[in-house]
Formats: structure tokens, sequence, C-alpha cells
């Protein structure tokens, strides 16, 4: 793998001076992690998780599988537990 000179690196001891490195991940960089001269990781920003797109519309598919029956599982639990 070669280096990539436009990608900032640091090595093991330099991970002591977070403040670098978080302004590369504030900023948006993905910082390589190197040891020897070898890149060993690669950190990346995290990126906002949100819900994208809808749901699926989970009541309907349960009546596609299973139709108008009523489903009991508090009833299956106990009779289940009866057993032991």
């Amino acid at each position: 793998m070669c280096h990539n000179p436009t990608m900032p690196n640091v090595n093991i001891r330099q991970l002591r001076n977070t403040r670098k490195l978080k302004a590369w991940l504030r900023a948006g960089e993905t910082v390589e992690l190197r040891e020897r001269d070898k890149v060993i990781a690669r950190i990346v920003p995290a990126t906002e998780q949100g819900v994208t797109g809808e749901l699926p519309d989970f009541a309907a598919r349960r009546k596609n599988i299973f139709g108008d029956r009523v489903l009991l599982g508090a009833d299956l639990l106990i009779e289940e537990r009866g057993r032991y």
C-alpha cells in the first residue's frame, strides 16, 4: 500500500496530541495511523446517522404472513414455561 501524501497521518506516539487529530476529523479528513512507516489503521470521521427514507409497513407485512389470525404471544410463553 502506498502512502497518500494528501491524507494526514500520525504515528502511535503522535496520538497523544489529540488536538490536531480532532481538528482533522472535524474537518472531515480521514487520518492514517502508522507504525514504523506502515499504515495499520485509518481513522474515519463519524457521519450523522439520521433516519433516511421511510420505515416499511410492518402491520401490512404481518397481515400478509398471518392473515387475520390473532397470535397470543403471552399465552404461548406461559405454556412453554409450564413445561419445565
